[in-house]
């Protein structure tokens, strides 16, 4: 399994990891025309326009997806070479897609009654536009679709690939999440009252809401091969509670941790360490603490690392998947940071301090609105 993850970190995996083993935080003031103070997670560094080939497909989103992608670039090319193009399939996970696009060409229509010459909505807002740039970028001409399921977008896309290579229609998988800061999610979170005005603190006794980031991640999933960390099971449920609260109990949450323990043959007192979805909004990290420690007890380590990106959305899953995968190749659990004073209610084993160790196995959940579910387990190679 091959990775690359860039967000407010860093453009590149090396930059994240130095941020993330720093304690650094890349949440800063909100840049966006918004209604309210608010801070924000904002991808570092200006990402490069697409190849002139794909300039009709031009766009943030994209743009963000095409640099992380070239992370694992030589890794794909021997993808590619070795299984053919035509088996080695792409499953992306996105919430908004191009809306950021859309919303510029819509502030240009107002202001002087024409949509921009450049503005193609098929190709930069629509889902499938950046299912375009990411085959074209890799190669792949394999299955390929897009999975849309708000936060666990880029949780479910593991799920996916998964399946795809065990059901035998691929024998590789690109698998990732991409998203970017807009009016529509800002302004959204904003009217549900779910936002901070300082940067988040998940599982803080102190904590009054989340922070919204932008980013990409993408994972090579192959059939055989060596490699650090393997995917050994992926957890989804739908608990249907309500359309934006969890469960306060968090059962579809134990259950879909449950299911990816089932799947990879790992008992709960295995887990060394919980990448958790943790937003920071009181009732999301009350329901996660009362499902980690229901189902593996207070032994695990566990972090969430949305005080360093923000909540990415469609690229939530597959950021804390790959954080997941680089603390056990790596042996390292990052700070939670804010989580100081600690919320008493909060019984899960949260990682005030980085800490050091050999990780065997590591758990990283993903939790939506309409109560979608994820939790992926990962686990350090023998």
């Amino acid at each position: 399994m091959a990775v690359s993850v860039g967000n407010a970190l860093g453009g590149c995996t090396a930059d994240v990891v130095a941020a993330l083993e720093a304690g650094r935080s890349g949440l800063r003031p909100c840049a966006l025309d918004v209604p309210r103070e608010m801070v924000c997670g904002a991808f570092a560094g200006e990402p490069a326009p697409l190849p002139a080939a794909l300039a009709s497909h031009d766009s943030r989103v994209s743009r963000i997806a095409a640099q992380v992608l070239a992370g694992v670039s030589r890794e794909l090319e021997r993808a590619v070479r070795r299984w053919g193009p035509e088996r080695v399939a792409l499953v992306v996970g996105t919430s908004t897609g191009g809306v950021a696009e859309s919303e510029r060409a819509h502030a240009a229509h107002r202001r002087t009654g024409r949509l921009p010459a450049r503005f193609d909505f098929d190709r930069q807002h629509a889902f499938h536009g950046l299912l375009d740039v990411v085959r074209a970028l890799t190669g792949a001409r394999g299955p390929a679709y897009v999975v849309s399921a708000a936060c666990a977008s880029s949780g479910k896309v593991l799920g996916s690939a998964r399946r795809l290579i065990a059901g035998g229609v691929a024998d590789a998988v690109v698998a990732g999440g991409v998203d970017t800061l807009c009016q529509t999610t800002l302004r959204g979170f904003s009217s549900l009252e779910a936002l901070s005005r300082t940067a988040c603190r998940p599982f803080s006794a102190a904590r009054d809401g989340t922070s919204i980031g932008e980013g990409a991640a993408f994972l090579l999933l192959e059939r055989e091969g060596e490699a650090p960390v393997r995917l050994l099971g992926v957890g989804e449920t739908s608990d249907a509670h309500h359309m934006t609260q969890p469960d306060p109990e968090g059962r579809g949450a134990a259950r879909a941790m449950r299911e990816a323990l089932e799947q990879g043959g790992v008992a709960p007192e295995e887990v060394d360490h919980v990448n958790a979805h943790g937003t920071a909004t009181p009732a999301n990290d009350a329901a996660e603490s009362s499902a980690i420690v229901g189902l593996l007890g207070t032994s695990p380590l566990v972090s969430s690392t949305k005080g360093y990106t923000g909540h990415l959305l469609g690229a939530a899953g597959a950021t804390e998947a790959v954080f997941a995968a680089l603390a056990l190749e790596r042996g390292f659990v990052p700070a939670s940071l804010g989580a100081e004073p600690l919320d008493p209610a909060v019984r899960a084993n949260v990682a005030v301090r980085a800490r050091s160790g050999r990780l065997r196995t590591a758990l990283s959940n993903s939790f939506a609105f309409g109560g979608v579910n994820v939790s992926v387990l990962l686990g350090a190679a023998p």
